[in-house]
């Protein structure tokens, strides 16, 4: 075991009983952090939607305080009372109550159970871990699932929605690398550049996707992602093609759902609920092996903006104001 550092810093928001929110740098000691068998010096981490939200007062994701946010983490395991994980294994985690219920990856430390800490999988470092992050982890996951109820390439046309988002911008790389022809919707013209790179072959506008419409429409799409929600979900529904699926996994425009049986009822299509939270460790950790391999998304750190501890809260107020561009990555030590 690695003596451990007496304090070590971390981005921290706290609420406490009868006092004001408050955000900001903290430091920490071992003894704040949460029990575990295994604890991680943390080198990586991102930002996703959720943290933002977690770093906001009106949020509703913290479900606790203080909280260290930060929902995906990489590094390096510095003691370990299981004896499967190793002082000295390279290890990343994500989902489950990291950054929402219990501290989480911004921070130089970070202490988890064991059936949360997946091994880094062979050919991924710790920054590339989480340029994938849990976004990457959500497009591989809805991209497997579109395929596992028959999306295969050449079928037809694939939709992405938000795609200029950090989920978006994944299945994009990754559906175009597998062979699909894929359509991105986005409200940020200035992307195309960057989504024609990855793979990207014609787009939609926000307009497109949001604008009411009938019950059904053309039947277009040989399947979709969804990172969007109320205001793009319909549009998908109606305009699926017989049999069809839509992975959904994002509500940042609202989780309200307006439609009609009509798409399932006459055209047989799936919406597919994409949950990366509870998934158990043993499908997360072969799913994060076949992120490192056939469904790793190219091309992706194109957009990537690197930041630390210390220029991480503009990062968190804009992904959530829909200012993000591609992803944050976020150096958290080493």
């Amino acid at each position: 075991m690695a003596e451990l550092p007496s304090t070590f810093r971390a981005y921290v928001v706290d609420r406490p009983e009868g006092g004001a929110f408050s955000r900001g740098l903290r430091s920490l000691t071992p003894s704040d952090l949460p029990g575990g068998e295994v604890t991680v010096r943390v080198e990586w981490s991102s930002v996703n939607f959720k943290d933002g939200l977690a770093a906001r007062e009106d949020g509703r994701v913290a479900r606790t305080y203080p909280l260290v946010p930060g929902i995906d983490l990489a590094g390096e395991v510095v003691a370990s009372e299981d004896a499967s994980i190793e002082v000295g294994t390279a290890v990343l985690a994500n989902g489950y109550e990291i950054g929402t219920g219990r501290h989480g990856g911004y921070a130089e430390l970070a202490r988890l159970p064991t059936g949360w800490v997946v091994p880094m999988p062979a050919g991924l470092t710790a920054r590339e871990a989480m340029a994938i992050g849990t976004a990457g982890f959500t497009a591989g996951l809805s991209v497997e699932a579109l395929e596992r109820h028959g999306l295969h390439p050449g079928v037809g046309p694939v939709l992405v929605t938000g795609a200029s988002g950090g989920v978006g911008s994944a299945a994009v790389s990754i559906l175009a690398a597998r062979g699909h022809e894929v359509w991105a919707a986005t409200g940020k013209p200035g992307e195309h550049d960057r989504l024609l790179a990855l793979g990207a072959v014609g787009f939609l506008t926000r307009d497109e996707v949001s604008a009411p419409g009938r019950p059904l429409e053309r039947a277009r799409w040989a399947g979709a992602v969804d990172t969007v929600g109320s205001a793009a979900l319909p549009y998908v529904l109606r305009t699926l093609r017989v049999g069809a699926s839509v992975a959904a996994s994002g509500n940042a425009s609202g989780a309200e759902l307006q439609t009609t049986v009509f798409p399932f009822i006459l055209r047989g299509v799936s919406l597919l609920g994409m949950d990366s939270v509870s998934m158990p460790i043993d499908e997360r950790s072969a799913l994060w092996a076949r992120l490192a391999g056939d469904l790793r998304p190219r091309g992706i750190e194109r957009g990537m903006t690197e930041i630390d501890l210390d220029t991480l809260e503009p990062a968190l107020d804009a992904i959530v104001d829909g200012r993000a561009r591609g992803r944050w990555l976020v150096r958290v030590s080493g």
